[in-house]
């Protein structure tokens, strides 16, 4: 049976950038040739959803809300170095207080962290139970920041220039050393 030949101009395709897996972020420069792949180029370093774009319109304090979202494990983290960078550069102290609340949030961060690596890793090896028990303790974490922020998992938006947004409530300090 003959095959049938068309000739086609190749085709630049952009795919992307999209999420191919939880971590980061790929765009593919894709040549098509018809319908065969004759070239791919992988392009890596976009965030997520264009931040820097949305940076260069807003204030430092307006952008705080956005960055929980560049790791949505360690957004805590995040809004520190958001902060951090201006504070450094124009010579802001930030109060003691507000300091030990960040280094706290952060540690709870750290460890949320560490149970999200714990959980799975022993699902993998075949320990199922301590999963549930390690998510639960992560709740424990979440029910503290929903306390402190307002917010669970990201975008808790709570460091400040400066500071944070708002003292603990009271109780907080009790709560989480029991927790700990």
């Amino acid at each position: 049976m003959p095959k049938l030949e068309t000739r086609t101009e190749p085709m630049v395709l952009n795919m992307g950038p999209h999420h191919p897996s939880m971590h980061g972020v790929l765009r593919l420069i894709v040549t098509l040739d018809g319908e065969d792949v004759i070239d791919c180029e992988p392009v890596i370093g976009y965030l997520h959803r264009g931040m820097e774009k949305i940076a260069e319109s807003r204030t430092n304090i307006a952008f705080v809300p956005y960055v929980s979202r560049w790791d949505y494990a360690a957004g805590m983290f995040n809004e520190a170095i958001t902060v951090n960078a201006p504070e450094q550069l124009a010579g802001i102290e930030v109060p003691r207080r507000a300091s030990y609340i960040r280094v706290i949030m952060l540690e709870l961060n750290r460890i949320a962290n560490h149970l999200l690596w714990l959980g799975p890793f022993l699902a993998d090896i075949g320990a199922q139970t301590p999963f549930f028990y390690i998510f639960r303790e992560r709740e424990l974490i979440y029910d503290l920041w929903e306390a402190a922020t307002g917010q669970r998992l990201i975008n808790n938006n709570y460091f400040r220039i400066g500071g944070v947004a708002a003292d603990l409530p009271y109780g907080w300090v009790d709560k989480c050393i029991d927790f700990l």
